[in-house]
């Protein structure tokens, strides 16, 4: 008689980098026989990959445990919040098991002896999409080609969470994307806690994808994924250098002409403090720079006002620097003190009430930054990349913004098209974050 299969319950938090463990923990229980099941009273065991960056985050992530908890009973954690399992053992004592940030083999195993798999379970018979599992839509994925972190920036406690870098064989890297990009996947979203790094933990070493030499650094894995003729975008970049090399890939139309680059701040004295690997003053003269050999360069970042010593004066330069630099996107936290960072221990912390006025200033002028390089685009026609298509029609992106963080193009009455579509269409209105379309060429 065969044994019915287990089922796991699974909750996924945090940044992109999370979501690529979660995949990896929910493709070998899919290889092992398990179900994966979308509610609480189908599962068996209820797995939870926390977030430990900030207090909110711990926070969503102890709740999100309690939940669980409280609708399953039988929760294993796992995560970057994993490293403080004597708080979530002592706010939830009945949780099966506590692991740490990318500790797979453990999940795993945790799931195998709380819930045995199945005894006739085949795994060259059950078969799994040659991909893996996945927890994006079906034409766009992400790309993890790295773990960890050499920096080691006065707010952050990453490299305590994640460890210091590890960068993934290049050949392992390329053929799980080429596996992505067999599967129909038409965007690659290059990941990791530092994309420009990517290689520097093992001297670039030249490994081996399709029987030809590539070596393990950013520009070499640019060319070789752009040769696959699908949208590769990247992500957390850090302005060394050679990242200059690849802006030329992007003006060739090779890679996306986009860069995610967390400037954090505009002031030297500021960025001192945090311990950033820039200054200020170059990173204006490397935007000019792509932008004159890239027009078309998106360029998102982060930035975090509030932090510990930051002046009035500080925050000017900020201004100052945003207003010079004219970034596409934007983010902007205030400073939020985290348990074991090195920024906790600096003087003059500035008040929250300010951090947050600031914050509003910040990202008012942000905005009218936004809204006049939003205006200029309309009358242009681009490629529109579809991820969602209902009664009212058509949402997509163009090239310049990344799922889940950027804006959106919206294709009103364009009910056929299907997710993963890539379609022409000419821009006639736009807001501060988003923009309207119509179809160039809708008789194709």
């Amino acid at each position: 008689m065969t044994e019915e299969k287990k089922s796991i319950g699974f909750v996924s938090l945090g940044c992109p980098k999370a979501l690529v463990d979660s995949e990896r923990i929910l493709t070998q229980l899919r290889t092992d026989g398990y179900e994966v099941v979308p509610t609480y009273n189908d599962a068996d065991v209820v797995v939870v990959n926390t977030c430990g960056f900030i207090d909110d985050a711990k926070r969503e992530s102890l709740d999100a445990i309690g939940e669980a908890m409280r609708e399953n009973g039988k929760v294993i954690v796992t995560g970057c919040m994993g490293n403080e399992a004597d708080r979530i053992r002592a706010e939830h004592p009945g949780v099966l098991s506590v692991t740490g940030a990318h500790a797979y083999e453990e999940v795993v195993g945790a799931v195998h002896d709380f819930i045995p798999t199945v005894k006739d379970h085949n795994p060259h018979l059950d078969l799994i999409p040659p991909q893996g599992v996945k927890l994006t839509p079906r034409h766009y994925a992400y790309l993890k080609i790295s773990e960890g972190c050499n920096h080691r920036c006065s707010f952050c406690i990453i490299p305590s969470l994640r460890g210091d870098l590890v960068s993934r064989p290049i050949g392992d890297v390329m053929d799980e994307a080429e596996r992505l990009v067999n599967a129909g996947v038409q965007e690659l979203l290059v990941i990791s806690q530092d994309t420009s790094a990517y290689g520097v933990d093992i001297k670039y070493r030249t490994g081996f994808w399709q029987g030809r030499p590539i070596k393990t650094n950013m520009q070499e894995l640019c060319e070789a994924l752009g040769s696959m003729g699908i949208w590769v975008r990247l992500h957390y970049v850090y302005p060394y250098p050679h990242v200059d090399k690849v802006i030329p890939l992007m003006a060739d139309g090779l890679i996306l002409p986009y860069l995610d680059i967390p400037f954090q701040h505009g002031s030297p004295s500021v960025l001192k403090a945090m311990k950033r690997p820039a200054h200020a003053e170059k990173a204006l003269e490397r935007i000019h720079k792509w932008r004159s050999i890239c027009p078309d360069i998106t360029l998102r970042s982060t930035f975090i006002t509030g932090f510990p010593g930051e002046t009035d004066k500080d925050f000017e330069i900020l201004l100052d620097f945003i207003k010079e630099a004219q970034l596409d996107r934007v983010g902007c936290f205030t400073y939020s003190p985290v348990e074991g960072a090195k920024a906790n221990d600096l003087a003059d912390h500035v008040p929250a009430h300010i951090a947050q006025e600031r914050q509003a200033a910040f990202m008012a002028l942000q905005a009218e930054i936004s809204a006049q390089k939003l205006q200029n685009k309309i009358g242009q026609t681009m490629e529109i990349l579809i991820d969602e298509v209902d009664e009212e029609g058509a949402i997509g992106r163009s090239k310049a913004d990344a799922p889940e963080i950027d804006g959106m193009v919206y294709l009103n009455g364009e009910t056929e098209l299907m997710p993963g579509d890539l379609v022409t269409a000419k821009i006639f209105q736009a807001d501060e974050h988003d923009l309207w379309a119509e179809l160039a060429h809708p008789e194709s």
